[in-house]
């Protein structure tokens, strides 16, 4: 037996935090002997890759792990779950659970992939206490709570979050506290802080308010002093934002984003080089598709028509995709509307052949209630287009996700901006809109900040909502005007409505992650 081999494996994997079994450890030896030094150590640490990604509740490695690592090492070039294009249903994304103990994220076995549109009543709270879980981990590592200090240097002040449960416990005065919590009203005309340890009240006369859209059921740090069991808000601001760089690292090469891939793909190489020789290739996003309005399919004939010599890799339609409601016959209006794009679509075969067409619902698309995450739309209604179209076309959830090499896309069919400024404690006095809602969200860490009441979710499916850690593309289709902002290289789009814009849409160019405005021209009719 090599001694130094079976220390060198059993060393790796330890530095790894796992434990090998005897047995394993001399299958390693066995199976590696005849390698060189430097080929060995690459199939080690690929295997240690792929065992990590296995997600096991336990540090001892058993046969049966290495036997499937070194199976999922040995695949060369494309893996066979490495996809290109990929479209992602809102009730297929994974959930994932934050091990305090091991300061990292776990996958949710038992919950993640099940679709329960009405699970148990502790849900109804589970899904915020995630959410605060969340936000409280990324915010106590941020360099406010934990200053950096360099050897030799004084020690700079740092500030430190509070409990509530803290707070009640005094009965003096205490200045300069911080507080992390869901800001809410359990009373009529107060409004309290609530963490998982209890509910203050909160003291809002003097507050400074800082960017963001303050929301009721938002989570919010809160900065004053707590006298007489009420917490003296001087300042209000919103939990900071934390980068994909700094966020990933506490998920592993596990996949978040969703879809067949166990392992993370914005990581692979193979897409990555795909990715980058594909620098024309481009995904548009409309908005308010009526495929029952004259002008609008005379549009998309011109569009169609335009992008058939040079087709783009996808083109997202957001509803809704009728003008007006048609009562009862609403479902068969909708029917006949996408038969009719299918019969236009087949006259241009190279857009056809090489695009992929995608349907996300709109809240006036039948038959789902005004919950978030909607299905897609009802088989019966797109029938006719798929067995005409084939996997050409795309029905998903709203909202639903999309994969494009390494790039992650969220889209979102709401009208966000409106539901957010009216609901607001504290309607921003400077600043741009689409600023503050973009902060708002990527600090919240979710698509819907807003409370139940206001803008419903199903429970145990409010982590396909979640916006961490943060995709490359979030596009939100709304009735507010067309803009494009970037924070934190995480791009936010809003295409406008198609028909009310003049026709306008966006195109995301996946290669250079740029976006340009388009529009087809009057001449174009």
């Amino acid at each position: 037996m090599d001694l130094n081999l079976k220390k060198e494996i059993a060393m790796a994997f330890k530095l790894n935090g796992f434990s090998l079994r005897k047995e394993s450890c001399l299958f390693l030896m066995e199976n590696f002997a005849n390698y060189s030094a430097d080929d060995r150590k690459n199939w080690i640490n690929k295997i240690i890759l792929h065992v990590q990604n296995q997600q096991l509740h336990q540090s001892i490695i058993e046969m049966s792990h290495i036997k499937l690592a070194i199976k999922e090492s040995s695949n060369n070039g494309l893996e066979e779950s490495e996809t290109i294009f990929n479209v992602i249903n809102a009730f297929q994304i994974p959930k994932f659970n934050y091990n305090i103990e091991r300061k990292k994220f776990l996958r949710d076995e038992k919950n993640s992939l099940k679709v329960d549109l009405y699970p148990e009543a502790r849900w109804r709270f589970q899904y915020l206490l995630d959410r605060y879980i969340l936000i409280l981990q990324r915010t106590a590592r941020n360099k406010v709570f934990t200053p950096e200090t360099l050897p030799g240097t004084k020690q700079e002040k740092g500030f430190s979050l509070r409990k509530v449960e803290h707070l009640l416990s005094c009965s003096s005065r205490i200045n300069e506290v911080i507080v992390l919590g869901l800001l809410t009203q359990l009373t009529e005309g107060t409004y309290y802080l609530e963490d998982p340890t209890g509910a203050v009240a909160l003291d809002l006369s003097l507050v400074r308010y800082q960017s963001g859209l303050f929301t009721e059921h938002c989570f919010v740090l809160a900065e004053g002093h707590y006298e007489d069991r009420i917490l003296h808000v001087m300042g209000l601001v919103m939990p900071p934002a934390e980068c994909r760089s700094i966020s990933q690292v506490y998920y592993g090469n596990v996949n978040t984003f969703g879809g067949p891939s166990k392992t993370l793909l914005k990581n692979s190489e193979n897409l990555s080089k795909i990715e980058k020789a594909n620098e024309d290739a481009m995904i548009l996003f409309l908005a308010d598709v009526w495929l029952d309005d004259v002008k609008v399919l005379s549009r998309l004939k011109s569009l169609f028509s335009g992008y058939n010599g040079f087709p783009p890799a996808a083109i997202v339609f957001m509803g809704e995709f009728l003008s007006c409601p048609y009562g009862y016959e609403h479902g068969n209006q909708l029917k006949t509307a996408f038969k009719a794009l299918a019969d236009i679509l087949s006259q241009y075969p190279q857009l056809l052949e090489a695009c992929k067409f995608v349907f996300v619902p709109g809240s006036a698309d039948p038959s789902s209630p005004n919950i978030l995450p909607r299905p897609h739309l009802p088989e019966f209604i797109t029938e006719d287009i798929r067995s005409k179209l084939g996997d050409r076309v795309i029905f998903t959830s709203n909202p639903c996700r999309i994969q494009y090499c390494t790039q992650e896309i969220v889209v979102l069919r709401h009208n966000l901006v409106t539901k957010m400024c009216r609901n607001s404690i504290h309607f921003p006095e400077s600043g741009d809109i689409p600023d503050h809602l973009m902060k708002t969200l990527l600090g919240q860490c979710t698509l819907a900040p807003l409370s139940i009441g206001v803008q419903p979710v199903y429970w145990q499916h409010a982590d396909a909502l979640n916006l961490y850690p943060m995709p490359d593309l979030v596009v939100i289709a709304d009735n507010f005007k067309p803009y494009t902002r970037s924070y934190q290289n995480c791009q936010f789009i809003n295409p406008g409505s198609f028909p009310r814009t003049d026709f306008s849409f966006k195109v995301y160019m996946p290669a250079s992650r740029t976006i340009e405005d388009s529009q087809i021209p009057n001449e174009d009719l």
